[in-house]
Order: C-alpha cells, then sequence, then structure tokens
C-alpha cells in the first residue's frame, strides 16, 4: 500500500515540475514578445551575413564576333554574323533573312552606315545617323529586374530607358539574349570575345559613294 502510494506521489510530483516547466517557458516567450511590441528600438543580435550587391552588366569585349538568331518585328526570321570592333570603330552585321538576300550592315563610330549586297545587281544605301557604334559599357545605368530563365538559361535581366532588355546568364557572365521595344528579339548562339573580321571584308563597293547619303535623326 505505501508503495503505491508513493508512485501516485511521485508521479503527480513529477506533472508538477513539468507544467512549471511550461509555464515558465510560455512566461519567457510572452515576456520577449510583449518588449519587442511596446518597444521597437530593440533588436535581434545583428547578423554576420553581408548583402548581396545588385548584380552590374557585364562590359562587351572591345572585339568579339556572335552569331545571332532574330524574329524581326515584322515575323521575319534572320541570321546575322555580327562583328563588334571597338578599337576600329565599327560594327559589321552580315545578314540572312529567310529565303532573302544576303545583305552586308556596316557601321561606323562617326555615325555612317552601310547596307549593301553584292555582285552585279548589287545595291547600296548609303545613312548619317549622327551617333556611333555602342560602347562596350552602354548598358551602364540600366536598371536591374532580377532573374529570369531565358532560351533554357539563368539570367540577369537589366532594362535601358525602354529601349532595351537584355538578357545575361549568371554563371558565364555571356549575353544570351537581347529584346528591343519595337519587338526585335536577339538570340546569341554564339559568343567569341577577341575574333576580328579582315578590313577587306568591310569595304564598301564603289556604288555606295556615288550617291547622296540619306540622313536620319536618332
Amino acid at each position: 500500500m505505501k508503495t503505491a502510494t508513493t508512485r501516485r506521489k511521485n508521479r503527480k510530483s513529477s506533472c508538477t515540475r513539468r507544467k512549471c516547466e511550461m509555464s515558465c517557458k510560455n512566461f519567457l516567450l510572452y515576456t520577449t514578445w510583449l518588449i519587442i511590441f511596446i518597444n521597437p528600438s530593440v533588436e535581434w543580435p545583428e547578423s554576420n551575413s553581408i548583402p548581396t550587391p545588385t548584380p552590374t552588366p557585364t562590359p562587351w569585349p572591345e572585339q568579339f564576333h556572335a552569331l545571332l538568331c532574330m524574329e524581326l518585328y515584322s515575323g521575319v526570321h534572320q541570321i546575322t554574323d555580327l562583328w563588334y570592333d571597338w578599337p576600329k570603330g565599327r560594327n559589321v552585321n552580315l545578314q540572312q533573312k529567310q529565303l532573302g538576300v544576303y545583305m552586308y550592315d556596316v557601321e561606323w563610330n562617326n555615325g555612317t552606315s552601310f547596307y549593301y549586297t553584292k555582285g552585279i545587281n548589287g545595291t547600296c544605301q548609303t545613312i548619317e545617323f549622327g551617333v556611333g557604334i555602342p560602347r562596350p559599357d552602354f548598358l551602364d545605368g540600366a536598371n536591374y529586374l532580377g532573374t529570369q530563365v531565358k532560351d533554357g538559361f539563368l539570367c540577369n535581366v537589366w532594362e535601358k530607358v525602354d529601349f532595351i532588355w537584355y538578357y545575361e546568364d549568371v554563371a558565364t557572365k555571356r549575353p544570351v539574349r537581347w529584346d528591343f521595344y519595337d519587338g526585335i528579339i536577339t538570340h546569341v548562339m554564339t559568343f567569341e570575345a577577341g575574333a576580328t573580321l579582315p578590313d577587306s571584308v568591310v569595304q564598301a563597293p564603289h556604288y555606295c559613294f556615288t550617291a547622296k547619303p540619306k540622313r536620319e535623326d536618332v
């Protein structure tokens, strides 16, 4: 009888201790939150983590070659060999529209651009835009929009002056795609930093200099 009575007393004493411990924990938790709500100046201990800086677009190499697959605003598809050469002040686009003619688009830093075809029936149009080719850091000051998956790549995305949306591969920092405000979409298929084009390829034919250049306001 005594043994049974002792066991009941021990169980009651154990339950009482557990209830007391739970009550103390609840009291401490309640008191902590009450202090935080009453006194907003109370702060948790500072974390040692460093804030992640906002990504910035990688400047273009001063010379590179890129193979581009483009969707034009008219719905036409085009393959473009882009040869960018900042030291020589030129940007060359060798364009093949779907089932169309092969077009040379040679842009110079003095604002002059030549659009021509070659052959017996070659044509040429010269346009003076008044502005040169894009600088390697032309995306400086662009607005960072976060990350998106484009063409199967996780990309950092920037927008500049509601004119261009630029997608750069997070892993390699290479351009993946850029979209223009008028609906033109450019997919970057290959990108070779440092590649150059021989000067002889971009020499405009003589018939580009027989007509008066057309002026365009930009």
